[in-house]
């Protein structure tokens, strides 16, 4: 009976570490971004598949909402390629740790009357095993920005983020 109490403590226990894990992660991810840390990260994001998942969302809003309406949607095959490789290398360059460090940091300190204005989570919650998706609302934006973070080799990392549209068009009239 004894050993059956602590073999039910211990999968309590690591049940609630299990639960208890991603927000961690979380917090973590926000105080690197507060503190301006670089290094961790790097080591808490998967820049590589983030930065291809920002790509694929900018050809989706170019080729699905164009200027045009003349083109019915349709970007000869040349011009989606095209597109593909500028919003590439714009996303390359501008998605870094190092650039969200200084996007962070050029924001200018929130008056005391202001200082609930910042991103806030909205909505977080396991969507897999492995999976866990975090809503991330900031002032003024009717869309939130979405968060995949998946259990990797016993780590929590971002593999996934989705801007609201209006960034990502913001981001489309820059490059």
């Amino acid at each position: 009976m004894v050993g059956r109490k602590s073999v039910i403590g211990a999968l309590l226990a690591v049940a609630l570490a299990y639960v208890i894990y991603p927000y961690a992660t979380l917090y973590r991810l926000g105080l690197a971004i507060r503190h301006g840390d670089a290094a961790t990260l790097q080591s808490m994001v998967d820049w590589s598949a983030v930065r291809e998942g920002i790509k694929e969302d900018i050809c989706d809003l170019v080729i699905d909402e164009p200027k045009d309406a003349k083109a019915n949607g349709q970007l000869p095959p040349f011009g989606a390629g095209f597109v593909r490789g500028i919003a590439g290398n714009a996303v390359d360059a501008k998605v870094t740790p190092e650039a969200l460090v200084a996007a962070a940091s050029d924001q200018p300190a929130a008056k005391p009357a202001q200082q609930g204005a910042a991103v806030r989570v909205s909505w977080a919650f396991c969507n897999s095993p492995a999976g866990f998706q975090v809503d991330l609302r900031a002032p003024g934006q009717a869309e939130p920005i979405r968060l995949q973070l998946d259990l990797r080799s016993g780590a929590w990392r971002v593999t996934r983020v989705w801007l609201p549209a209006e960034l990502l068009g913001a981001a489309n009239a820059r490059t």
